[in-house]
């Protein structure tokens, strides 16, 4: 028996769209079914990003800080940030990072003395803003321990853009899911397919569910009990 011997299979943004058009009950006709099929496929990544935390776009980003630096605007295409770390001695041996916790919006309004500083930041608050989400650290930096802050992200998927000849932005393992969605998503467009939608959502659910239940993070977890004092009588 004779195998390909690759394993470098993906879809286009051409044969994407084709391919859902006939899963949907129809075949693409023209400029703008090709249009309006990219006009749902950007929609739909924005759908993807509010679905949860899609591990292949989860990237480091840093930066320096100095006496004053306390409001950080991060790049506008940032999404959330997961974790943060003040980085000391950056790329030698003795290089340290020291977590920084995230606060939410009730505990960073609590804090007395926003402006108060230290040596180097202890907390940091994030308001997702729009166009672009801000970082508050607190302490303020005082400039007395040079560093930088580094963090880890979710950022937003790339847009599909026009040539047909791009590919998604995402690992093969979601291409099923992607495909899936976007019949379900033409064919909500197309009262002739009606009939298809619930078939085409089921489909979708499962494909989504598939590709999101192997895109997890497989370290080993461990739940500790916490056990209070307790007093008998």
């Amino acid at each position: 028996m004779t195998t390909s011997g690759t394993t470098t299979f993906n879809l286009n943004l051409g044969d994407a769209i084709e391919e859902a058009y006939e899963r949907a009950g129809r075949r693409m006709q023209g400029g703008y079914d090709y249009r309006t099929a990219r006009r749902s496929i950007d929609i739909m990544m924005v759908e993807w990003a509010n679905r949860g935390l899609n591990l292949w776009l989860v990237d480091e980003g840093s930066f320096a800080i100095s006496a004053g630096d306390g409001e950080v605007t991060l790049p506008a295409d940032t999404i959330d940030v997961i974790e943060c770390v003040f980085r000391t001695q950056s790329a030698t041996t003795n290089q340290t990072d020291l977590t920084i916790s995230r606060v939410s919006v009730s505990d960073w309004s609590s804090i007395p003395n926003k402006l108060s500083e230290g040596s180097r930041p202890l907390q940091f608050y994030i308001n997702r803003l729009q166009p672009a989400p801000v970082m508050y650290l607190w302490p303020v930096p005082d400039g007395s321990q040079s560093g930088s802050v580094v963090y880890w992200r979710l950022r937003r998927i790339e847009d599909s853009g026009a040539p047909a000849t791009n590919t998604m932005d995402m690992p093969f393992r979601f291409l099923s899911a992607f495909v899936a969605g976007l019949a379900y998503h033409l064919a909500l467009k197309n009262p002739g397919l009606a009939p298809r939608i619930s078939m085409l959502k089921q489909v979708y659910d499962e494909a989504w569910e598939l590709a999101a239940a192997e895109d997890r993070d497989r370290s080993p977890v461990r739940f500790v009990p916490y056990v209070s004092g307790m007093m008998f009588n």
